[in-house]
């Protein structure tokens, strides 16, 4: 029996530095506390208590097109708490729902722990960049970020197509138009399509889900618009492997052609626990194209992408085993995380000995 209502086991995760709730059947309400799952009271939900507790937030509409779809998306404002973003679903025939804290403050790229490179992205006048990575890796946080940014340094238009929105964005230098699928649209195509004809500068696509969004996308990209979007990949190399095995394989040359052409740059993040304090630090593998870059995707020689990005500093660019190395050998995290993440284990395994081996000499 549940003895509190939902903004409290919200407030709960907060005030613990917790990110997402979620709300279970036959168990405790449990926050996810920098990156680890745990109960939040000792108290367990039945059936009715998670229903009341869904239901209670959602609107008439939410909730007659959860019952009807069966799952829903939404946001809600809690006030002197901030913002949240929900995903209620049907499992085993019983409401269940899921809820992300938004932070009211848009983090700075720096302190997210992007580097020079990521705002010299936000410059591009037209074409692709995808921010990707797994669930609960900060994507949503370094796209909203950037759109901060680019919202403060230009004057532009940016239409920003998002469902649910988290972020809620003021208009600074540029104008930011919001755009919620749903409530807002109908779907993140539609909303594309009409976004080329809103003299749009910048488009930010929430998530590439399908493949007609992947190809608007793409058009719009290759036509004079920079668009920014996110996909749930792990590295640079999976991520055009994704955006291509997406269309038919008879469309797949001429989809690798367009990404060469068109393509700004990949982001790839992981948020890994940290060794030196509480929290998690970012992970992440840069890919900006270049001629080299384009040549492999054209050709479809991804397994090159990999030496390609490790000698491409001069570019800013890195590989996620240079970036974990970096972290492991600075005590951020430790080697065994490292290597979890690492695409080749034993670089990560030589850079470290080497850093131990000369701290040693320098010692002596």
């Amino acid at each position: 029996m549940r003895s509190r209502d939902l903004i409290e086991y919200l407030a709960l995760v907060t005030e613990q530095g917790g990110s997402d709730l979620h709300l279970s059947v036959g168990a405790a309400p449990m926050g996810r506390v920098f990156g680890k799952l745990q109960p939040l009271t000792a108290e367990i939900f039945d059936a009715g208590d998670v229903r009341d507790l869904v239901f209670g937030v959602l609107k008439e509409t939410q909730r007659a097109k959860l019952e009807q779809d069966w799952e829903l998306d939404f946001a809600i404002q809690v006030e002197n708490l901030g913002r949240f973003r929900g995903n209620a679903c049907y499992v085993l025939g019983r409401v269940e729902a899921s809820f992300r804290f938004i932070p009211e403050q848009i983090p700075e790229l720096g302190d997210l722990g992007h580097g020079p490179t990521v705002e010299s992205l936000c410059k591009m006048r037209d074409g692709l960049i995808l921010v990707t990575g797994t669930s609960n890796s900060g994507k949503t946080t370094t796209l909203s970020s950037m759109t901060q940014h680019i919202s403060r340094e230009r004057q532009v238009n940016i239409v920003s197509i998002e469902d649910p929105i988290e972020y809620v964005f003021k208009h600074a230098r540029s104008l930011v138009r919001q755009r919620q699928v749903g409530s807002d649209t109908h779907s993140f195509v539609q909303a594309l399509r009409s976004a080329l004809r809103q003299d749009a500068n910048i488009i930010i696509i929430s998530e590439l889900r399908d493949l007609e969004t992947i190809s608007t996308a793409l058009t719009a990209a290759e036509t004079g618009h920079l668009v920014i979007s996110t996909l749930h990949t792990q590295d640079a190399p999976s991520t055009i492997m994704r955006m291509m095995d997406a269309f038919p394989e008879d469309q797949q040359d001429f989809v690798a052609s367009q990404l060469a052409n068109c393509l700004q740059g990949v982001i790839c993040q992981s948020l890994m626990p940290r060794l030196d304090q509480n929290g998690r630090v970012m992970a992440s593998e840069i890919m900006v194209n270049n001629q080299g870059i384009a040549s492999c995707i054209r050709s479809r020689r991804l397994q090159q992408l990999p030496s390609l990005i490790q000698i491409g500093a001069n570019d800013g660019m890195h590989t996620i085993d240079d970036s974990v190395s970096h972290l492991a050998i600075h005590g951020f995290i430790s080697l065994d995380d490292a290597l979890l993440r690492a695409r080749d284990k034993d670089f990560v395994i030589a850079s470290y000995e080497r850093h131990l081996s000369e701290s040693g000499s320098r010692k002596r």
